[in-house]
């Protein structure tokens, strides 16, 4: 790793796992200015969709006008998460293996740290999508410490966990999560998915690279807060696959509990047992499985890789949970009792055109799905009736991820040589206003709302658009 070593005195011991294991930091206050204060900073957007929930509503913005780009911040690789926003810096981490602090204001950078080497294309197996493959998952911050956590891969195939002071770039722990077995190799393992802090712990998520190929199985990792303590571990009870891919990462609900969804899985033949693949489970803090879904046609969908882990489950009002995959097929389940196989309340076909991938946002009973073709459906739910209405659907291009707030749903047009922000009409998905966004997008594009902004990840780094 390019850098300065991390001394062993600044991680906190526990969490620096392994004989020479060393971290990289290059802390900068690239625009000049000081670094902020060293307290913890109450933030606005702390993690992907702003919280655990995964909602993607910004509360008590002032209604949404007229977009400009207030600023460009070029940073040294792709970002693919959301970028957060905490106590006026916005907080965004690269495929270069580093974390940025970005004056919300000008846009200067604060501070970066770069924590490691990034896997090239040459040594992913002719897999991916991703070059080269750094921090792709949303890192999350944790008021109550001052710590952003990311996860990164970095050369060699270890996926480490490190956690940075958010006022300065100082690292303060790292420890490496994988658990290499002969059916789960890290080198074909991604950290796509966001992180969440719950319950004194941070978890993330895996899945496979893309391509689906090679020896691999989609697992939950959770790790103290603190870095002290061991590390719990869900991992699918398939041979191969069950991805947990999708990009909003865990999502927490009633009785402190987590829901996941799960890909495509090892088993597709008549005569195979079910494997845990194509399903919503519900996890314990400690990652014990309470509960799982999954459609009769699990095996089709195994077959076919039209499963539900394309996006997250969505927690509605009235103890129902709606989930929508790669199928575009909408099913409404009991949050709390998710029914296992065929255990659905109710099911209903073409949610969308074409393919659900991203991460859905949710405000009321309407749930907003990421379609990858045909725009993002506005989905209302009722709950005691048990149906599922398509409102709407938006801009045929707006295939991002997306957010509420200021009175507009909020979401993009990516491509990787441009694309467009829109605002959008909650009731009638017409276009309010629209802004093109230069830089290039991610695929599964998002972005974050604080204030009278919106922050959106691209490929150069992030775009700051006034109006919100």
């Amino acid at each position: 790793m390019r850098g300065v070593v991390l001394a062993a005195a600044a991680c906190i011991a526990a969490a620096c796992t392994g004989a020479g294991i060393t971290a990289a930091t290059a802390s900068s206050s690239a625009s000049g200015s000081a670094p902020a204060s060293t307290t913890s900073h109450a933030a606005d957007w702390p993690m992907y969709n702003q919280n655990v929930s995964r909602t993607g509503v910004a509360p008590g913005l002032a209604p949404a006008g007229p977009l400009g780009t207030a600023w460009t911040a070029h940073l040294d690789g792709a970002v693919y998460g959301q970028p957060l926003v905490v106590g006026g810096e916005v907080i965004a981490a690269t495929e270069d293996d580093s974390i940025y602090a970005i004056s919300a204001a000008t846009g200067k950078v604060i501070w970066r740290t770069h924590v490691g080497t990034p896997v090239p294309q040459s040594k992913l197996h002719g897999l991916g999508d991703i070059f080269p493959l750094g921090i792709t998952g949303t890192p999350a911050y944790d008021e109550s410490n001052g710590l952003v956590y990311a996860v990164a891969e970095i050369t060699g195939y270890h996926h480490m966990l490190v956690a940075v002071s958010a006022a300065t770039g100082k690292v303060k722990l790292h420890r490496y999560l994988d658990a290499p077995t002969k059916s789960n190799q890290p080198a074909y393992n991604q950290q796509r998915p966001a992180l969440a802090i719950w319950k004194g712990r941070v978890y993330a998520s895996f899945g496979g690279l893309a391509g689906d190929a090679g020896p691999y199985q989609g697992s939950v990792v959770g790790a103290p807060l603190t870095g002290n303590g061991p590390l719990v571990r869900w991992t699918t009870p398939t041979a191969r696959g069950g991805a947990i891919w999708a990009t909003a990462g865990p999502v927490a609900g009633p009785g402190g509990n987590l829901w996941i969804g799960v890909g495509n899985g090892a088993a597709e033949t008549a005569s195979a047992h079910y494997d845990g693949s194509d399903s919503v489970t519900e996890l314990t803090p400690a990652l014990k499985r309470v509960g799982y879904f999954a459609p009769a046609i699990w095996r089709a969908d195994n077959t076919t890789d039209l499963e539900l882990g394309s996006t997250q489950p969505v927690l509605m009002p009235g103890g129902v949970t709606f989930i929508v995959g790669k199928r575009a097929t909408g099913y409404l389940l009991n949050t709390t009792h998710l029914g296992g196989i065929g255990g659905q309340l109710a099911q209903q076909a073409l949610i969308c055109t074409g393919k659900v991938r991203g991460g859905a946002a949710v405000s009321g009973s309407v749930a907003y799905e990421p379609c990858v073709n045909g725009g993002i459906a506005a989905v209302k739910v009722n709950a005691a009736a048990k149906t599922m209405t398509v409102l709407w659907h938006g801009p045929a291009a707006s295939n991002g991820s997306p957010v509420i707030g200021g009175g507009v749903v909020w979401v993009t047009h990516n491509t990787a040589t441009g694309g467009t922000l829109y605002e959008l009409d909650p009731a009638t998905g017409a276009v309010v206003q629209q802004i093109p966004i230069v830089q290039g997008l991610p695929h599964f594009s998002s972005l974050s709302l604080s204030g009278s902004r919106a922050y959106v990840s691209t490929l150069t780094g992030v775009t700051a658009i006034s109006g919100a």
